[in-house]
């Protein structure tokens, strides 16, 4: 589904995933409110807790509406959709938030719990970071808690750092130049 036309955008496309299923990525809209609020409430504590590094109740504003400070900054969110049309459900998600050159970014993926193993984090990681060196960013980074082993490995396998955080044992911060 990628086209030519799709260079400085993002463009739709399908992921196979290695149980055979596939899933549709594209862009996060207004509209993914009610999918986006099912999709947290199915995350268990632990997966929320990794995502956002204390207990949360509900979806923070900017997971749907996020923006980047300074006229250079930008942002890239992906939602990954698997079913279609009233049976579409969001699975998992990604984006990043560069700085205010547009020079550096973070970035953040969460995959649905019955959705782990699959590859679908290391799929949208990739996409993340083709999209970053399209637009220029230098470098991706990301905190993650010490005991999130899962995305720490990820990270290492895609040629992330990782590192420790100064005066905060519990976080790690992974890094790479693109």
């Amino acid at each position: 589904m990628q086209h030519d036309d799709c260079h400085d955008r993002i463009c739709p496309r399908i992921l196979a995933l290695r149980d055979g299923r596939t899933v549709l990525v594209r862009e996060i809209r207004p509209e993914d409110e009610d999918m986006l609020d099912d999709a947290f409430d199915r995350l268990c504590k632990e997966a929320r807790y990794s995502r956002f590094f204390h207990a949360v109740r509900s979806v923070p504003v900017d997971i749907l509406r996020p923006r980047a400070a300074g006229p250079y900054g930008h942002v890239v969110a992906w939602v990954a959709l698997s079913g279609e049309g009233s049976d579409q459900s969001m699975v998992g998600g990604a984006r990043y938030v560069t700085d205010d050159t547009g020079e550096a970014c973070e970035f953040a993926v969460t995959v649905a719990d019955d959705w782990h193993r699959l590859g679908l984090a290391r799929q949208l990681m990739c996409l993340l970071m083709d999209i970053a060196r399209r637009r220029h960013v230098r470098r991706m980074e990301g905190t993650v808690l010490a005991t999130n082993t899962g995305m720490r490995a990820l990270a290492l396998q895609l040629g992330f750092r990782d590192l420790p955080v100064p005066d905060d044992y519990s976080l790690r911060s992974v890094m790479r130049d693109l």
